[in-house]
């Protein structure tokens, strides 16, 4: 056999292959050269320095070398990190403290709440732990117990309730402070209610101390709801906990003052940008934040404020900066900063909430907030996007160039949607108390719910009730949202007390004018005479169904959410108005364009005495009117739900004790909804009064009592509100060609000019 010699390679690749693999090895020994060099000389040049600085009695300090290194705190360094980030515990070591004071917190309804306690007839109701003697209870704490307690929820039987509140107070959990109650765990453990806090829901205004402020509240909580100001988004429990605003302890009961925009001005610019003023803490959590402050103040349409003159020792601890601080801060006045802005700097303080909150959304002043971790207030169910501007602590220099960038539009968008809020849900402690438990009953009622259409828009969701109806359809204030008009026709509902003993007795008449409209789907009288009803064959005939009701000789009965009412108009009447068919339709027509407003004839006023400091009531005929009786009016029928499950039953007492003030009471309540007025529509020139009859009931106007108790009626309704909530009006509303010079055959309404 022939044999080939061997060759060193066999093929021309194979030697490039090689060639490669030896240029790989180089390489990679050259960088490894590199990285050992670079290790060694870095080391070196660090003890180097080190030894330096040592010499020189120096403290090395990294690139940039700002001026105010000594104010405003940089990024932390390795050491920080290791030991924990300054004078607060670490982050591991919170949330061990939390999880052993929240050993529940994973809780959620369908985990930690007893829905059987809720579904039985007494439906959601609310207990109140009696006050044991001697108990301490701040002021704020009192508010919201007395809300609840005024609440429509409430009971006295444990055995109705639904939730929980206790009678110690929670608000304030910080051991410095004068309001702190003590040894909470102990006497928890001893209700026998209790029940490792299933059920209960606890109030909190301000947890921890000094230095860190964490959410420690020095007793276990257990399986209990947390409406709590302040809320890390760390341990908020979705779905189950609520955070609340930190409101001060003047914040009022009820009602509350209106928001300051009265009107919107374009473009809605004010005269300044941008301002907070406010305190400035040296030293401990949040003084990182408030320290920054005064980088992005310009004294021109940027005004930022901080004083470190606050606290006992202030003196000892002032820094450079402080001197200067404390002279600028003097120079603006927070009352006027805040009318003539246009957004409102909302820092966190030793908390993450803050008081400047509520003040700023009131004012209408877009907050901005710089909070990171805060879990806004009620927000399970208000979009904040719409009213607030969320920042970053840590971009604080972006924050102008932010606020410039909004636009005209977005502005006035933001500006209304803060007065909307503020009136629905922040202006006292009755709505942040109540707007916690609508959350939770929504929550426990989940079918029947408002959606967040209903939370965010008006007249806001406390004055949405779901068991009416969940579609937006059927209330009136969402019509004009929707696109949509009211139905066709109207239901008449007749109020009758006299007994009927003559077929010449103003009623008779008045239903013969009622059912010839057109527009007039059934008739309802509403029987509260002493005497039983009449037989149907003694009432005339009509085109439309008549029902009698009996009212129970209730006067707030004529309120009632009467099933037989099937139309969205109710034309409410008493049993001696005169009206003429025409006077009737025109009126329905001009509701069709004002749903949710009442619609109708006779006006009366109220006016506020400056001797007597009371509310004043008054039937003259005046150039003003903020009151249009329900003896002759239209109105939505979702405001007979309203009154009978949204006033409190002492209001509807009251209206069946005296049998007066019922249309007193419906048009607070329907003001109350729209912050409108009524609207008064035109009527004949003449308007005759019936003579009352023999054996007939004296009309109540001719009582001389009946127009002292619509006076304390005016007061006692408007203290149970909170404010006033009439709204005066010069404005009536009257055909076209009313009373123009023009041939009565041009007129559709002529009849409403004949004497």
């Amino acid at each position: 056999m022939l044999k080939l010699p061997a060759r060193p390679w066999s093929t021309e690749g194979e030697r490039d292959g090689l060639m490669q693999a030896r240029k790989k090895y180089v390489l990679l020994g050259l960088c490894t050269c590199c990285w050992l060099l670079l290790y060694y000389w870095g080391g070196l040049q660090e003890r180097l320095l080190g030894l330096i600085t040592h010499r020189r009695g120096e403290v090395a300090r990294p690139w940039p070398n700002w001026l105010d290194r000594d104010l405003l705190l940089g990024y932390a360094d390795q050491a920080e990190l290791q030991n924990g980030g300054g004078p607060g515990d670490s982050p591991r070591q919170r949330r061990q403290s939390w999880t052993g004071i929240y050993k529940d917190s994973h809780c959620r309804m369908d985990t930690c709440f007893d829905f059987a306690r809720c579904q039985g007839q007494s439906g959601f109701r609310v207990y109140i732990y009696p006050p044991e003697k001697g108990e301490r209870v701040s002021e704020s704490y009192r508010k919201i117990l007395t809300s609840v307690a005024e609440s429509r929820y409430y009971t006295s039987d444990p055995r109705e309730a639904c939730l929980f509140v206790l009678d110690i107070d929670t608000l304030d959990r910080d051991k410095l402070s004068t309001q702190f109650v003590p040894n909470v765990d102990e006497r928890i453990r001893g209700y026998p209610l209790w029940n490792d806090g299933r059920n209960h829901v606890i109030f909190n205004l301000y947890s921890g101390t000094w230095p860190n402020y964490t959410e420690d509240l020095g007793f276990n909580v257990g399986q209990a709801i947390l409406a709590k100001a302040s809320l890390n988004t760390e341990h908020f429990r979705p779905g189950f906990d609520i955070s609340i605003p930190l409101f001060s302890k003047e914040h009022p009961q009820k009602g509350g003052e209106r928001g300051w925009l009265v009107r919107n001005t374009v473009p809605p610019r004010r005269k300044y940008l941008l301002m907070f003023k406010g305190k400035r803490y040296l030293t401990g959590i949040g003084s990182d934040t408030r320290n920054a402050l005064h980088h992005i103040h310009n004294g021109k349409d940027i005004v930022s404020l901080t004083t470190c003159r606050h606290g006992k020792d202030w003196e000892k601890h002032k820094d450079a900066r402080c001197d200067h601080d404390n002279q600028e801060y003097e120079r603006f006045d927070y009352q006027e900063l805040l009318h003539n802005s246009t957004f409102c700097l909302v820092p966190r303080g030793r908390r993450l909430g803050s008081f400047r909150f509520l003040e700023s959304l009131q004012a209408a002043c877009i907050p901005v907030l710089l909070s990171n971790g805060w879990e806004l207030p009620f927000s399970d169910v208000i979009q904040w996007n719409q009213a607030v501007i969320e920042g970053d602590e840590r971009l604080l220099l972006q924050v102008p160039s932010t606020v410039r960038a909004v636009g005209i539009d977005r502005v006035l968008a933001l500006r209304q949607r803060t007065q909307m809020l503020w009136e629905a849900y922040f202006s006292s402690v009755d709505k942040i108390v109540l707007t916690t438990l609508e959350i939770i009953k929504d929550r426990v009622y989940s079918h029947i719910s408002r959606n967040k259409f209903m939370w965010n828009a008006l007249p806001g969701g406390l004055l949405v009730l779901p068991e009416y109806s969940t579609h937006l359809a059927h209330y009136p204030f969402y019509y004009l949202n929707l696109g949509i008009s009211p139905g066709p026709e109207f239901t008449a509902v007749i109020h009758a007390t006299s007994p009927l003993i003559s077929q010449s007795q103003p009623i008779m008449k008045l239903l013969q004018v009622v059912s010839k409209s057109k527009y007039c789907s059934q008739i309802i009288i509403l029987w509260n005479s002493e005497k039983p009803p009449p037989h149907r064959s003694k009432w005339p005939p009509m085109p439309v169904p008549l029902i009698i009701t009996d009212g129970r000789r209730k006067t707030s009965s004529r309120f009632l959410p009467h099933a037989a009412i099937e139309t969205e108009a109710v034309l409410s009447l008493d049993e001696d108005t005169v009206l003429l068919t025409s006077e009737i339709n025109f009126a329905f027509h001009v509701w069709r364009s004002f749903p949710e407003r009442i619609v109708g004839y006779p006006p009366r006023s109220h006016f506020w005495d400056p001797v007597k400091k009371a509310w004043g009531y008054t039937s003259k005929w005046t150039n003003e009117y903020s009151i249009v009786l329900t003896g002759a009016a239209f109105y939505h029928r979702y405001y007979h739900h309203l009154f009978s499950h949204y006033l409190p039953s002492s209001l509807r007492a009251l209206v069946d004790r005296t049998s007066n003030c019922e249309d007193i009471l419906m048009n607070f309540l329907v003001s109350s909804v729209t912050h409108l007025p009524p609207i008064k529509v035109a009527q004949r020139k003449q308007y005759k009064e019936m003579p009352t009859l023999q054996g007939t009931k004296m009309a109540p106007w001719a009582n001389p009592e009946h127009f002292t108790q619509r006076q304390e009626c005016v007061n006692t309704f408007a203290s149970w509100f909170g404010y006033m909530p009439l709204v005066h009006s010069q404005f009536r509303l009257d055909p076209v060609l009313f009373k123009d010079h023009v041939s009565v055959l041009r007129k559709r309404y002529k009849d409403l000019e004949r004497v």
